[in-house]
């Protein structure tokens, strides 16, 4: 199947099976639908014939059949194909072919003879749109035949204006009359358009739109448009004698270095003095590099270490310290790991040696237990009410109120 759109009308092309000549009841499932397909559809019946007999059958033998399944296109529009132009034209057909072709198709007025071929597509669009002109025009007489026609242009009027006999002279302004009649005559100077100017300056026109400028006077179309800055106009702080103040400062400086001012002292030094200036200058450069040097090296002496190095080290000092308690004081300390003293938090105080201190946790946790037991919730504690609450959990579920769950 395949669509086609032709002005208004979309239509549908289906190839149906082929038909052998061949009695009606020795025709198989396949052959039978075509045929059911063609006498039942309202369509346009396109029948392709093979006018170079390549297909193995003779012009004659594709004719015989054409009129034997005629009675199905019967109150049909039927389009007739010559397919294969391109291997045999109409022309070079003999007489004899050329007449049987004319008193198979020529003789019914319905029937519309179109060479094509499927190779060159030469002639198929024409067969295409032959072929739905026919279909929509067949069925636009079935649907005015019918009684519903009737009905519907019952219904219609159609206003058809009446000509008017009334002539109608062109309008005139009065103005227009009054100075025909005062004898005004046309000034023969036209205005000269841009285009004109284009066409007559060609390459040395220049377009220029400022002259056009409606302004109260005329002489300030071709000013500069002022530059601003920062919401400011530049204009406004141009100062116009600002050449004249420039050559005024210039024989100032000028003056003032005739008479020495921008002389420098170094010239009135002695040589002593001298020495022990570029001798400080020396100095003052050196401490710059020692103090650069400084600071740089400030933090190279020592290792950064992150929080969790920082606590195992001080976990290793605190055990360090509980095992020399239960050692004797005239023992000698090892002070590769002691940098500072540290004293034993209160949990320790008292205790012989890590072993008691063990010992005495347990207990003490221990004897929370049942302290623990009979605790109480309090307001930091999470507290869940009821965990399937009455009316969000019950009932069936309706359109809109799945947003609840």
């Amino acid at each position: 199947k395949q669509w086609y759109q032709r002005r208004v009308a979309i239509t549908a092309g289906i190839d149906t099976p082929g038909i052998l000549d061949k009695p009606l009841e020795d025709r198989n499932t396949i052959e039978m639908q075509a045929i059911t397909a063609l006498a039942h559809l309202r369509a346009c019946v396109v029948c392709v014939l093979d006018i170079s007999e390549q297909c193995g059958y003779s012009l004659k033998q594709q004719c015989e059949l054409f009129d034997n399944i005629k009675p199905l296109f019967a109150n049909k529009p039927i389009i007739v194909a010559l397919n294969k132009i391109d291997a045999r034209k109409p022309e070079d057909l003999s007489q004899e072919e050329k007449n049987l072709l004319e008193e198979t198709f020529k003789k019914n007025a319905n029937v519309l003879v179109i060479p094509m071929s499927t190779l060159t597509q030469e002639g198929v669009s024409e067969v295409q749109n032959t072929a739905c002109d026919a279909l929509l025009a067949h069925r636009i007489e079935q649907k005015m035949a019918g009684n519903k026609v009737e009905n519907i242009l019952n219904r219609l009027h159609v206003a058809v204006p009446k000509a008017s006999q009334e002539v109608r002279a062109p309008h005139i302004p009065q103005g227009v009359l009054a100075r025909r009649v005062a004898g005004y005559v046309k000034p023969a100077e036209i205005r000269k358009l841009e285009r004109d100017m284009e066409l007559e300056l060609g390459d040395d026109y220049i377009l220029d739109l400022k002259k056009h400028y409606d302004l109260p006077n005329p002489d300030d179309k071709y000013d500069d448009i002022p530059e601003v800055w920062e919401g400011h106009n530049i204009a406004d702080f141009v100062d116009p004698d600002i050449v004249t103040k420039l050559d005024e400062l210039e024989k100032e400086e000028a003056m003032l270095e005739e008479a020495g001012v921008y002389e420098s002292e170094d010239e009135n030094l002695t040589e002593e003095q001298k020495d022990i200036r570029e001798k400080a200058g020396l100095i003052r450069k050196e401490k710059a590099i020692i103090r650069h040097k400084h600071r740089l090296n400030k933090h190279s002496n020592r290792t950064p270490m992150s929080e969790r190095v920082v606590r195992k080290k001080q976990g290793i000092k605190r055990a360090r310290s509980i095992s020399r308690m239960s050692q004797d004081e005239s023992m000698e300390v090892d002070t590769k790991f002691q940098t500072k003293k540290v004293k034993p938090g209160r949990d320790v105080s008292g205790l012989r040696d890590a072993k008691m201190v063990k010992e005495v946790r347990k207990k003490m946790k221990k004897s929370q237990i049942k302290m623990n037991q009979f605790g109480k919730a309090g307001e930091a504690d999470r507290h869940i009410a009821a965990k399937l609450p009455k009316h969000l959990f019950s009932g069936k579920r309706g359109a809109g109120k799945t947003d609840r769950r």
